[in-house]
């Protein structure tokens, strides 16, 4: 019940704090915060589905914790998390929800209000975090372009400190990628 309570308190207190005329945020934060915010409500969709409550309830923190990193300004993407924060919980806290998306302004009623889903734009990344395994132990990972072929990866891995500090000047072998998740370093 305390976690609970402290949770809600939580959102309230963003809630009451929450102006919309702020700054507008950096363009490559907005981007990570709307991935961020609708990942987390591809996977509450799916939990969901599966009966899995007390998950939905943790991705409901989620949100709320990606929506709390950025402490400057409020703008489209704080706005449009919040929005998907309230539906998300209504069914849960239904009067709390109500009363916070009438004193925000987002209509009449959350409940009448349709369930958020996953905006598809939102989840596409310009780049990929690879996995990077150096003589067959995972030492770390590199974040690589999403259009970066198998050449430009050799590149970016041979360039890399992470490689250059574990092949401890072994000759590189080979490198073998698995297009979007591992680039193998072979010593």
């Amino acid at each position: 019940m305390e976690g609970s309570f402290r949770f809600l308190k939580r959102v309230w207190n963003y809630c009451a704090k929450f102006d919309n005329r702020g700054p507008e945020m950096a363009e490559g934060l907005a981007k990570t915060t709307r991935f961020e915010i609708h990942s987390v409500l591809k996977q509450a969709n799916y939990d969901l589905a599966k009966h899995q409550f007390n998950t939905v309830a943790s991705a409901a923190m989620k949100i709320l914790n990606a929506l709390e990193r950025f402490a400057g300004g409020r703008n489209k993407v704080t706005q449009e998390g919040l929005s998907i924060l309230l539906r998300l919980l209504s069914p849960i806290t239904p009067h709390i929800c109500h009363q916070l998306w009438l004193d925000l302004g987002f209509g009449e009623d959350v409940m009448k209000e349709p369930w958020p889903e996953p905006d598809p734009a939102a989840l596409e990344q310009d780049e990929i975090e690879y996995v990077v395994q150096i003589g067959g132990k995972t030492r770390g990972s590199l974040r690589a372009p999403k259009s970066a072929g198998q050449p430009a990866l050799e590149g970016l891995v041979r360039a890399s400190e992470l490689v250059q500090k574990y092949a401890t000047g072994k000759p590189i072998r080979r490198i073998i990628v698995v297009p979007g998740k591992l680039i193998n370093v072979v010593v």
